[in-house]
């Protein structure tokens, strides 16, 4: 976690993964939030609008997610 960029994700970025690569970044930035959240509440967290900019890259996830799942948007490498 350490070292990894603090920008946010681009939709088009996100456009570009399969299923399985979205499902494992937002399990990957789930567990980042959880993390900077116990950071944020013992004090050790330098950064506060780290929390807000990795709130909205889950929310991002999401809503690609359900886009997949409502059938609105196709995954990299699915059956056409």
């Amino acid at each position: 976690m350490a070292g990894e960029k603090d920008t946010p994700l681009k939709m088009e970025e996100l456009k570009e993964l399969s299923l399985a690569e979205l499902q494992q970044k937002l399990h990957d930035w789930e567990d980042k939030l959880e993390a900077l959240r116990f950071q944020l509440s013992s004090g050790q967290l330098p950064n506060t609008a780290r929390v807000t900019l990795i709130r909205r890259d889950i929310a991002r996830l999401r809503t690609v997610l359900r886009e997949i799942e409502l059938g609105l948007r196709k995954p990299k490498g699915a059956a056409v």
